[in-house]
Formats: C-alpha cells, structure tokens, sequence
C-alpha cells in the first residue's frame, strides 16, 4: 500500500470507527503526515509555502529552485525554522529521483515550465498542486490534463478563489439556491495595478548564464520578468485576469462563444515587455435565459479601484472581490423584497435601508437618475490567508476527505477562455470558440 492509499483508508477507518481522535489527526500521528515538496521557490512559491504552514499534518521535504543563492535558500532556511527538515535542488529531475517518500508536489514555477513539470510529478506517482495558468500554451494545459486522467493523480490548478468560502457562499447560496440575480445579463470585472519598475537583482545573486540558458532564459532581467515575455508568460491577461475570468465561467457553469479585445504595450518599453500591458475584453457567454456579455479590463499603469467582478441581474447586482473590502449584493428596486433572504442567513440586513430607500424632503431627482440601491453585505467572512482553503482542499483531497473544487478540466477550460484573449487582440476582431475546444 503505498502512502496515498494508507491516508485515504485511514480516513475511512476514522470515519467508521469509534477512535481515539487522536489516532489519526495528522498533527498528532507524524506517520499520517502528507510529504511535500515546493517545486519553484520565487514570490509565489513563498506565498504558498506560508499557507501551507498553517495547515496541519504537511510536512515539506524538499525545495527545488534554480535561484540557489537566493530563493533556494531562503525558502529552506525558514522551513527549517518551523522544524521541515528538507533537502534542496536545482534540477527537478534529481529530485524526483532522490525523494522516495513524497506524497505531492506544489509548482510555482514560471508558466512555460508547468506542462514539464506537472507531467513528470503526475507520472513519479505524486499528486499535483499547479498554479494557474496551467500552461502559457494549451498544448502544454492538454499534456497536464491528459497525464492525470493516465495516471489518476490528483491535479488542482490554482484558481484559488472556487475555494473561497466567501465565493462558495455566492455560488451556492445566493446565485443557485435563491436566484437573488435574477437573470444575469451582464458581468464587469477588473484588475487594475500601479505601475512599476522592473524586477532586478544585486550582482550578488546573479545565475549564472548557462544556468539560466539551461533553463530557458537569456539573461537575468528575463529570469526576473518572465511574466512579460512571449514564450514564457501570458502577460497580465493570464497572470491577473486569468483568476477572474476563471469565476465568470464557473458561477455562469458555461464556457463563452466568442471574444472581442483590444488593448497594447503602450506604457512600458515593448522589447522588456512583449505583453500588452493593458487589455480589454468582452465575452459571450451562452446561457438558457439568454445571452450574457461579460466585459473584463487589466491595465498596469493605475491601480484604480483594484480588483473586483460584478455580476448584475434583472433583480440584482452582486460585487465580489477577493479582497475582504469589497463584498455586497444590491437589489434592483423592481426585486421582490429580500427580507426572507436575510431571515435566512443569506445576506445581511442592510444598516441604511429606510434611509436610502426615499430622497430627502424637498430632494429632486432627475427622470434618469435613480437612488443607490441598498448594500446586503455577505455574512461569510475569510479568516484565512487567501490560498489556505484552496491548499486545505487539495489536501483534503489526497486523504479522500473532499473532491478538488478546480480539477485538471476545470482549470483546462479557464485556460481556453483566457490564452483566446490574446489571440483576439493580435488578430484585431472577434474570434469564436468551439465548444470542442474546452474539451480534452
């Protein structure tokens, strides 16, 4: 019985049994513990690590990056610290050949990477957490999807957010269980970022060339800023979008049949940033109740408003960010009131209501202009880091406790919706999807 099977019989035995809790809580039995290692150990990588910290019964055993002066390193210091005896790599072939008691491997490696990487983790007998995108190709994203339906391991892609459980609550609750939305129409949603310099590196820490040649980068400003370049990354359409686009699709449970875009490297200097630095899109999506035009916009020269996406129906709008600041749905003033919404738990009382509900004395409104619709805020809250309930998930997972909220097809069709992006702006005009597309 080799280590997955034993979590997964073990939690079936607790769940069958009357035990000691004890017996099989990870964090009190070391050898109920899931072995991990951290393949790619730069900014997201980190991020990762550090929600995984909070999770018990993960213990890290290896970290593989080719920064080793720098992010290698550092990332084996501080998992050191919190008692994760671990051996370090550079080349991800070595450790898979050296490390014979993992369990799963987490990548956060640069997107050009993921197909090699996910395939050859899938294909040693390890379960795999990628970071979106899949891939910056969707042959690359076919070759991940195609190794975990060969090998049947588990492939979780990292579109966080179908984890959350404030998003949970929306899909759930608000949009499937009590249609507050009504027939959704329209979908905006943004990312917007301050500008700012270019990643660099103190001479310090540099790789070396061959090194870096090896591993597919011509110099260490490329290294540093592969998310820019074509070949590597998908620009800021893949590394921001990518998230939210994501979501569109899941809470319409449909994939859009064509896209239009627009946008430009109008800001930064075009041979460091081969990307477009500002997009903006439009899908449409197929829907029973008709059509739903979902616009989308990135840009990174102004962080206005952040990040956020809207979904507005004939009865309602809801605002949802990843951000806890931002998290409310507003009835349309043609909408059934929502009081049995609120008895319910659903949504929170709005505080103003009455107030906003009727102008002022001797206020005057303008034919066109209507009052601002009341806010309902969410009753969900997310004390957790932003990755830790989607980690928690895949691990969940492994011990055969839970089902992957975004599996290797899942994360495949966000792939296809969102690499057609770039493709549309290229191209100049709308381009059209085929449903066989979506499909490995």
């Amino acid at each position: 019985m080799d280590r997955r099977s034993f979590l997964r019989s073990a939690t079936a035995i607790g769940a069958g049994l009357a035990l000691s809790p004890h017996i099989l809580l990870a964090q009190d039995n070391p050898a109920d513990d899931i072995n991990v290692a951290l393949l790619g150990a730069g900014e997201q990588g980190q991020v990762l690590t550090d929600a995984c910290l909070k999770i018990p019964g993960v213990r890290f055993k290896a970290v593989c990056d080719i920064w080793t002066e720098y992010n290698l390193r550092k990332v084996s210091r501080r998992l050191k610290a919190y008692k994760h005896e671990n051996n370090t790599y550079t080349d991800y072939q070595e450790m898979l050949a050296s490390e014979k008691d993992l369990d799963a491997v987490i990548i956060a490696t640069p997107d050009f990477w993921h197909a090699d990487h996910a395939v050859a983790c899938l294909r040693a007998g390890l379960d795999v957490y990628c970071e979106k995108e899949m891939s910056n190709t969707l042959e690359g994203a076919r070759r991940i999807v195609l190794a975990a339906k060969e090998t049947g391991k588990l492939l979780q892609v990292g579109h966080q957010r179908r984890s959350n459980p404030r998003y949970l609550h929306c899909y759930n609750k608000i949009i499937k269980e009590a249609d507050m939305l009504g027939r959704i129409t329209t979908i905006n949603g943004q990312w917007n970022r301050a500008a700012r310099p270019d990643l660099g590196a103190s001479e310090k820490y540099m790789i070396d060339p061959a090194t870096l040649e090896k591993y597919g980068f011509k110099d260490m400003h490329q290294f540093r800023n592969w998310r820019w370049y074509k070949g590597l990354g998908g620009g800021p359409i893949v590394d921001l979008g990518s998230h939210q686009i994501d979501i569109y699709n899941w809470f319409l449970d449909t994939n859009p049949k064509s896209v239009m875009a627009g946008g430009g490297t109008d800001y930064y200097n075009k041979q460091t940033h081969q990307w477009y630095d500002n997009v903006m899109a439009i899908y449409e999506y197929p829907t029973l109740l008709g059509t739903v035009r979902a616009f989308y916009q990135t840009i990174t020269t102004n962080s206005s408003q952040g990040y956020y996406e809207s979904f507005m129906g004939d009865q309602g709008t809801l605002t949802i960010s990843e951000s806890a600041s931002r998290g409310a749905v507003y009835r349309e003033p043609t909408s059934p009131l929502w009081d049995k919404w609120v008895k319910l738990g659903l949504v929170n009382a709005p505080v103003e209501e009455k107030k906003e509900e009727k102008p002022k004395a001797g206020v005057v409104l303008d034919v066109r202009e209507t009052l601002a619709p009341p806010a309902y805020e969410l009753p969900v809250t997310m004390d957790k880091l932003y990755h830790q309930p989607h980690l928690e998930n895949f691990f969940d997972a492994i011990r055969g406790k839970a089902k992957l909220t975004c599996p290797a097809e899942a994360g495949y069709e966000t792939a296809v919706t969102v690499l057609k992006v770039n493709e549309a702006v290229e191209a100049g005009r709308k381009l059209d999807f085929d449903p066989a597309e979506f499909k490995v």
